[in-house]
């Protein structure tokens, strides 16, 4: 990913990014079938490529679309108002798994299915295990609309070269090196225990190690007992035992991410490994790009478990945020173009590379090649293009209070306050 976000050109987007940006405030939906309005997050960077994308579209289309933009918060409820009303948009921005199945299941969203089946060079565009993230009970909701971002290991290269050690492929791996780093007088991982997502990606990735991705699967839709599967509980007395072990040292939940603060540890070296979404290589390269640029920043994918059923292909964490189609479209067809014309073009995907994403269609190896940080880039790519399966992070897959629920009994596992036992029977019982 680049260090840098370089922004496009004024002349290319300026005019309509600030036309754009000033329809905010016109709570004007669906309905009209002379335009369509395209909701979206507000991120000045990546709403100058939505922009411009928008502006190709309207060069060749009687139809207008326009681009508004919300506040995260902000957005999520005035989208849980708008959908099935008559100020829903005609496309809007989510984050696939449960997040977008609610709305799906309550008839607000189109189907998409019939669009990839048309237009079959489009589907093939798309790294097929992230296109999944909008497939919702066999049929598809959502098309890809920005880079992926799966959780992956990093680890200090110092650190381990100073112990005579090599990254950990298995489990058993990362347990001997827990011991080994203690010895050394290193926290073996970084964690930034006061935010619960931190502590998510641990049990996503150990259950999906251990069981594959259908255990999940059965408690994202609900079934009968799904969260007293076997499976579960055994994953969590293995993520038990790291804990037990000083995996994360005695601080961890006094140590925050927003503030920087695992990335720190681990950049400072006073920790050796650190799990994180990869965002997380942009972020050392903002705050410690002397540690970066020595190269001394190292990543691997999530230890593969022995004897565990899940591939060690598969990988957690955002595969991609999605574009959807609402039912209340004035003009679902214009939509549909939209996405089919912009979502997977090479302006797209040249313009989402030059802020620093990764795309997620197929065929862009030499493009990534010539980024500033090709090294992370490419091997990102080919990490989530060979991926069996992309799980997205529970925490966005499950409803609202389920979420929650998990969230809090995870952090009570982590500070010793609850068990595995305790935490299915809870979580069975929600």
């Amino acid at each position: 990913m680049r260090n840098t976000r370089t922004r496009l050109t004024a002349a290319a987007i300026g005019v309509g990014l600030l036309t754009s940006l000033a329809a905010c405030g016109d709570d004007g939906g669906a309905g009209d079938a002379s335009s369509i309005r395209i909701w979206a997050l507000e991120d000045g960077v990546v709403n100058e490529v939505q922009t411009a994308s928008i502006e190709r579209f309207n060069e060749g289309s009687d139809v207008e679309a326009e681009l508004q933009v919300y506040a995260n918060d902000p957005y999520k409820e005035r989208l849980r108002t708008a959908l099935g009303s008559d100020s829903a948009p005609d496309i809007f921005f989510n984050w696939g798994g449960g997040n977008l199945k609610q709305y799906v299941d309550a008839g607000s969203v189109r189907d998409l299915t019939a669009v990839f089946e048309e237009n079959p060079e489009f589907k093939e565009k798309f790294i097929p295990s992230v296109l999944e993230v909008g497939n919702i009970d066999g049929k598809y909701y959502g098309v890809p609309a920005r880079g992926t971002q799966p959780v992956v290991l990093y680890y200090n290269k110092a650190v381990f070269e100073d112990a005579g050690v090599e990254p950990p492929q298995t489990w058993d791996d990362l347990m001997a090196l827990v011991e080994t780093f203690q010895d050394e007088g290193v926290t073996p991982i970084a964690l930034a225990g006061s935010q619960a997502w931190t502590e998510l990606m641990w049990i996503e990735y150990i259950l999906d190690r251990q069981a594959g991705p259908e255990v999940f699967q059965a408690i994202r839709d609900g079934e009968e007992g799904a969260w007293e599967q076997p499976e579960v509980l055994e994953a969590l007395t293995m993520l038990e035992e790291l804990i037990d072990a000083g995996g994360f040292g005695d601080e961890f939940a006094s140590v925050g991410y927003d503030e920087g603060g695992a990335s720190s540890i681990l950049a400072s070296g006073d920790a050796a490994m650190h799990l994180m979404g990869t965002w997380e290589y942009t972020n050392q390269l903002g705050e410690s790009p002397e540690f970066v640029e020595a190269g001394d920043l190292g990543y691997v994918p999530f230890p593969a478990i022995e004897g565990g059923a899940g591939d060690p292909s598969n990988l957690v964490g955002n595969p991609a945020n999605l574009y959807s189609v609402t039912e209340a479209s004035g003009n679902p067809e214009a939509a549909e173009d939209y996405l089919v014309e912009q979502m997977a073009s090479d302006e797209w995907v040249d313009e989402l590379i030059e802020i620093g994403d990764v795309p997620v269609v197929v065929g862009i190896e030499d493009k990534l090649a010539e980024t500033d940080n090709a090294d992370h880039a490419t091997w990102l790519y080919d990490l989530v293009l060979n991926s069996a399966s992309f799980q997205l992070s529970w925490d966005q897959d499950l409803p609202a209070d389920e979420a929650t629920l998990m969230l809090e009994q995870l952090t009570a596992l982590f500070l010793g306050d609850q068990t595995p036992e305790g935490f299915v029977d809870t979580m069975a019982g929600s």
